[in-house]
Parts: structure tokens; sequence; C-alpha cells
């Protein structure tokens, strides 16, 4: 699970929510666009990571001049720590390549941040995702407890698990404990993946929204629907 600090919170601004079928802060039909999300995961050397945090924070303005940013996290429990991730929204990927070349030739990002950050890094990965076709990316409208879940499935992508995972997803979110941020498949980078990013209040009404589901027979259900289509799920919180 990931607990989002309460200074990374200013790209998930409020919106109106629409209430529908998978209901919470993710909803809509299917995405006919080339619109996907690259989830690039920062792997920080432990006595730099408030470094790295902080000169992001400082100079994320020159990168969001860019692009847009989704929301930036560091991992509070659950995995490994000292670890942050950002999510970036491209309308297609030729969006993607003008804005990297861009960024190449912006000499104020390159020397206020990227350069002297490379030293605080021991790696990095990326990956492309695309949101699931029952799911549209809605934003929180206040500061909370972030938490991703991961799953890795059997091949065969949404065809295969999708409507089991729409089951098992809904079923949580009716219990109005946790909010549906969105749910996003991968097409580049480990494959066969699937990120659901949920908005609780606070760790603990989290753990109390958990607890109580455990007790659903709804999600009993779904969850049993569900095991056939995955192999492992990990989750952190951020």
């Amino acid at each position: 699970m990931l607990v989002v600090r309460s200074s990374l919170t200013k790209a998930l601004a409020a919106r109106t929510l629409v209430p529908q079928v998978c209901s919470s802060f993710a909803t809509g039909p299917r995405q006919y666009n080339g619109t996907f999300y690259e989830f690039r995961t920062y792997f920080l050397k432990p006595s730099k990571m408030n470094e790295f945090l902080e000169n992001f924070k400082k100079n994320v303005r020159l990168r969001t001049a860019h692009s847009e940013l989704v929301g930036y996290w560091s991992v509070e429990f659950g995995g490994r720590v000292n670890k942050a991730f950002h999510i970036w929204k491209y309308d297609n990927f030729t969006h993607r390549t003008e804005v990297r070349k861009a960024l190449a030739k912006d000499k104020e990002w390159q020397e206020q941040f990227l350069i002297p950050n490379l030293a605080l890094i021991d790696k990095q990965e990326s990956e492309i995702t695309y949101l699931v076709p029952w799911c549209k990316l809605e934003k929180p409208a206040k500061e909370g407890v972030y938490e991703l879940v991961t799953f890795q499935m059997k091949p065969g992508g949404p065809a295969l698990w999708g409507d089991a995972f729409k089951r098992a997803v809904n079923a949580h979110v009716n219990l109005g404990y946790s909010k549906l941020v969105g749910v996003f498949h991968t097409e580049y980078g480990a494959l066969n993946r699937v990120h659901v990013l949920w908005w609780n209040e606070s760790a603990d009404s989290r753990a109390a929204g958990r607890h109580q589901s455990h007790e659903d027979p709804r999600i009993v259900a779904a969850g049993k629907l569900l095991h056939e289509a995955w192999i492992t799920p990990r989750t952190h919180l951020i």
C-alpha cells in the first residue's frame, strides 16, 4: 500500500463526480481514443529519498509544462520502500515522442532537476498502460491515503478476465469504504499486469473497510470468480 504525501496532491484536483455502474471516481464507457498512461517508477537510494522528493516538488512545474501529471507518490509501506512513482497522461504515442524531444531541449529542466537527481536513483522502470474499457479516470476531491494493488494476470487480456475483474472491483466500490481512481492494464513493460488505484480517507478507514469486506458474501463470490484469472496480487500504500 502507498500513502500519498500532503505535498504531492496538487495534481489530483477536484472534479464533479458522476455516479454510474462503475461508481466512485472511476466511471465511463469504452475508451476509443489513443490516450494512455505511463507509470514511471524510481528506485531511490535510502539516504536520498527526501532530497529527490523535495527536488521534484520544487521543479515539477518545469515538467508539467510539457504534459499532464495525474499524480506522484512515494511508498509508505508494502513491498519495497524508498520508491516513488509518477503517472503521466499522453494523448497518443506521437504526443509522448514530442514531449520527450521537448524535454531533451529544455535546459532549465535538465539543469535544475534531471542532471542533479541522476545520482540519487538506483534504477528506473516504465510501463505503458491503458484504462480498462469500463473505467474513466477521475480525481479525488481532497487529500488522503492511496493504495496501489497490482495483479499479475493470466495471459489473455481484458477479454479473458475483464468481466470477473469488473464484478470484483464493483463489489468493493459498493461497500463505500474506498473510492476507485482507476484500473490500468499494461501494454508495454511487464505484460498481463493490472494496476488498481484506490483512494481512502485514512489508513485506518481503509483497514476497517477491508475487515468488513472479508465478511461480505458479494466480495467472497466476486473473489472466487476472479481467482481463476490472476496469478499473484501485490499491494502498496502510497
